[in-house]
């Protein structure tokens, strides 16, 4: 590609990038702001929760030709009395207990200037990242830092966890074009994905492998 064609591609994921921030009602109205350089989208502005933060970096992932997302944003609550930090606490706990997939008892949630703190153990990996995803949404919250520890109950077989984690990403992407490397624990992913979509379900499948520790993506995002 040109160094021309290279801009004209960057002014046209700026454009589109833009007009998926507008078309989400998730995200209206919105003070964000997006600058492109060779593919990768570097979000600032203001938003006025890290839910919407959140949502705003899953519409630029949507966008044809987005290759990374740097999100620069930061988080304003509104000037407006809102949730204390203990009500975000309760919220927070209370999500997690109505989750039948989450080992809420396992867990424990501290919120400081909105700011939540995740802790804790849990057996899968996915157990991880839904007890992330129910406290993404709450309101008053600023931001996330998730530090549960996944601890399965017993070692995996390398090879089969191998097999098995291949065998599944052929099911779901019907495809050859991510390779699995395994280290006692730990996943290493690699290859290339069409879509952040794609990426996303290879992580799922990923965390979904029982034995599974760590999951190091090293995936990219292409054509």
């Amino acid at each position: 590609m040109t160094e021309v064609a290279g801009v004209r591609e960057d002014q046209r994921i700026q454009r589109d990038v833009l007009a998926e921030l507008a078309w989400d009602p998730q995200l209206q109205p919105n003070d964000v702001g997006v600058t492109v350089d060779q593919g990768v989208v570097t979000l600032t502005g203001f938003v006025d929760g890290a839910a919407r933060g959140w949502a705003a970096t899953r519409c630029a992932q949507r966008v044809r030709g987005v290759r990374a997302v740097a999100d620069e944003m930061e988080v304003r609550l509104p000037g407006t009395p809102g949730r204390t930090d203990a009500e975000v606490a309760d919220a927070a706990t209370r999500a997690l207990e109505w989750d039948s997939f989450v080992p809420a008892e396992r867990l424990d949630v501290t919120v400081a200037n909105g700011w939540l703190m995740l802790r804790g153990e849990v057996e899968f990996g996915w157990q991880r990242r839904a007890a992330e995803g129910e406290v993404r949404r709450l309101d008053g919250g600023r931001g996330i830092t998730n530090l549960i520890e996944v601890r399965p109950a017993a070692p995996p077989d390398a090879e089969r966890l191998r097999r098995d984690v291949q065998r599944a990403l052929l099911r779901t992407l019907g495809g050859e074009r991510v390779t699995v490397e395994v280290d006692g624990d730990t996943l290493v992913l690699a290859g290339v994905v069409r879509s952040w979509w794609e990426r996303d379900q290879v992580e799922r499948v990923a965390w979904s492998a029982p034995g599974v520790r760590v999951v190091h993506d090293q995936l990219l995002v292409g054509g």
